[in-house]
């Protein structure tokens, strides 16, 4: 949802911070209460809007003093009106929020109606197979053990030792999810072949790790993302339809999963401070590829063999 913005002209938010003993609070806090109320009075004057309420007021011993007026909430996802009324998410910081906008603009308004723009297709039947779900899981595996097989050498790019267990990593758990459908099903994985798109992906992957560094950022943080939103969705759907409710490790994360994303945001945020202009122009320029290398190996779901 895109920030509300009709209190940030009217009431900006105070913020003092002063190293106080705790004797002097209640001075200090009147004396913001009294210039808060003014600016209260000025406000409900001269126009008819929600007015900030006071919250964050505490000195205790040598503690800072904080006072803050806020606005009404901001929601995830979109821009920001100022960073005293709101402190930015890490989503919002930086060069990852250039990748997220420009993902963001390769979804169907259906799927984000406020930033896609592509044009939902006409509706038709989805329907997934149980050997095609099979399919996915096998074909995706393969683009994460690239993945992770990557970043795990660093003698061209150190800096990829920092998406190292990440907490994101997917190969391990699709490793017990097969196990799992030859348990319940009698299912063995499907063979990858050379011009499957697990195969292709992986190849490429594992390719622009060592001779485009910025383009494989672009699919690590893609593919590992998207897997985290619209992905665990389908797997829902999927679950219900095929899988009589059960929960695959694919769509489980040890620890806590928006922690883990944050984390990988930050560290991209910090490699892309070392990167020019083109650079970071060219990693967002590769966002179209991904989506299409990976929506290939997605369409695998609905396949009968």
């Amino acid at each position: 949802c895109d920030p509300q913005e009709q209190i940030r002209h009217i009431a900006p938010a105070v913020s003092t911070r002063s190293s106080l003993c705790s004797h002097a609070a209640d001075s200090v806090h009147s004396s913001q209460s009294a210039m808060l109320a003014q600016r209260r009075a000025a406000c409900l004057r001269s126009a008819r809007v929600p007015v900030p309420t006071i919250s964050g007021v505490r000195c205790v011993g040598r503690q800072q003093l904080q006072v803050v007026a806020f606005g009404p909430p901001q929601a995830h996802g979109a821009g920001t009106t100022s960073t005293a009324s709101k402190e930015l998410g890490e989503k919002e910081k930086g060069f990852i929020n250039e990748m997220r906008r420009v993902a963001m603009k390769l979804h169907t308004k259906d799927q984000a109606p406020k930033e896609g723009g592509v044009e939902a297709p006409k509706p038709r039947v989805w329907a997934p197979t149980l050997k095609g779900y099979l399919r996915f899981l096998t074909e995706s595996q393969a683009v994460y053990q690239a993945m992770e097989s990557a970043v795990q050498d660093t003698s061209m790019h150190p800096e990829y030792a920092a998406f190292q267990q990440t907490g994101l990593e997917r190969s391990q758990a699709l490793t017990q999810d097969l196990a799992w459908f030859k348990e319940k099903f009698d299912l063995d994985p499907p063979l990858l072949e050379e011009a499957g798109p697990g195969t292709q992906y992986a190849q490429k992957v594992l390719g622009l790790a060592k001779t485009d560094p910025q383009a494989f950022i672009c699919h690590f943080y893609n593919y590992y993302f998207a897997h985290t939103a619209g992905g665990k969705m389908i797997g829902s759907k999927v679950a219900g339809m095929l899988l009589e409710g059960h929960t695959l490790h694919f769509y489980q994360w040890n620890g806590d999963l928006q922690e883990h994303l944050d984390g990988v945001r930050k560290q991209i945020n910090e490699l892309s401070e070392h990167w020019e202009a083109e650079q970071k122009q060219h990693c967002l320029a590769e966002t179209t590829e991904s989506f299409k290398m990976a929506g290939v190996i997605m369409g695998c779901i609905t396949s009968e063999v």
